[in-house]
């Protein structure tokens, strides 16, 4: 197969507003080297971590909510990691089929369809928790082509989902089944799950149902529908009332003022997991609720491969069925973007790039 040389995509130029993001029709197509695969992009999600990269809400001198962030703030270090390097290829959610083998690589095919994590383990004596992300500290999808390490992906071919719907799992997904995984939710336990109808939210519900577990899922009223019908088993407003001592888990990506009465609402020995904070990273806290009430508070963003390798095992199955509210071509990221800050849809938002031409 003889390969384009150049590439559509979108470049994110720097830290910023919509117009930080650029598209390109002469991006150089990658070359996969030793270990690595070249994969045609069919389509990307979008998700919170490419607009809190894009406007640098990673930084530890950001301390509000996401949408309080100003585009004009000049951050440097806003990546996952610190510094990023510009220009960068956004994306993390890969859903894409095999055009070029580097050497070595064994086991894979052309035309297989893959998908992949985006937080990508590379654990070293120091740090056994270490990782990258794709879109963040290397190219994501967010262009015609991706290049990826081999041993970062996963082969779908057979799964019934569709490219799309493939292509709304891995960030989502991936963080929901992280977070249930690390507070060790089981059958029969209760769990109280934030930003319910969100990409994380909506799939922490599927996902917890799938495990016997009792959903109980904070959302707007306009939303609540498509949370129960993902599983959950009750829905309350944003601004309701916390029970005390009522739940086993509090699976939350929201954070910011409702933050204490989240612990509050923990029986003794529960277990709160966090993998966001769009209402605010910064808490107020009586540690008393905590120690005193043996609370375990866990930090979710490193995910070994055995928590991707159960949802690839569901999307073969068709287990797995996300909400996608709408897909846009790639061209139109700066509206899908716009669309998915304003929270009116539930569920996820797909970018479609344009089919390569060979």
């Amino acid at each position: 197969m003889t390969l384009p040389t150049t590439m559509t995509g979108i470049y994110l130029t720097r830290h910023g507003g919509p117009d930080a993001l650029e598209l390109r029709h002469d991006i150089p197509v990658p070359i996969p080297g030793k270990g690595e695969v070249l994969v045609e992009v069919m389509a990307a999600g979008v998700n919170n971590t490419d607009i809190n990269t894009r406007i640098g809400w990673y930084s530890s001198d950001v301390t509000g909510a996401t949408e309080d962030v100003a585009t004009d703030a000049g951050i440097e270090s806003g990546g996952h990691a610190g510094a990023l390097h510009f220009p960068r290829i956004q994306g993390g959610d890969l859903c894409g089929r095999i055009v070029a083998l580097g050497p070595d690589v064994e086991g894979w095919s052309l035309g297989q369809r893959v998908t992949g994590p985006i937080n990508l383990p590379r654990p070293t004596d120091g740090s056994p928790m270490h990782y990258i992300a794709l879109g963040s500290e290397v190219d994501g999808a967010f262009a015609q082509y991706c290049l990826v390490q081999a041993v970062d992906i996963y082969d779908v071919t057979s799964s019934p989902l569709s490219d799309e719907e493939i292509a709304a799992i891995p960030c989502a997904f991936g963080t929901a089944e992280n977070l249930l995984n690390r507070a060790g939710l089981c059958d029969g336990q209760s769990v109280l799950i934030t930003g319910a109808s969100g990409g994380v939210g909506l799939a922490a519900v599927q996902l917890a149902a799938i495990r016997g577990a009792r959903v109980t899922a904070m959302t707007a009223p306009t939303k609540a529908d498509a949370v129960r019908q993902a599983g959950a088993s009750e829905t309350i407003a944003r601004d309701a009332s916390l029970p005390l001592d009522h739940f086993d888990v509090v699976i939350d990506v929201v954070a910011g003022p409702i933050w204490p009465a989240l612990i509050d609402a923990l029986k003794p020995g529960g277990h709160y997991a966090t993998s966001g904070a769009i209402a605010g990273p910064n808490v107020d806290m009586d540690l008393r609720r905590i120690y005193l009430r043996d609370i375990t508070i866990h930090g979710a963003t490193y995910q070994s491969p055995e928590v991707f390798a159960r949802l690839v095992s569901l999307m073969k199955a068709g287990t797995l069925r996300p909400l996608i509210s709408k897909t846009y071509p790639l061209e139109q990221i700066a509206d899908a973007q716009a669309e998915f800050e304003r929270k009116r849809l539930p569920g996820k938002l797909v970018l479609i790039p344009p089919k390569a031409t060979l």
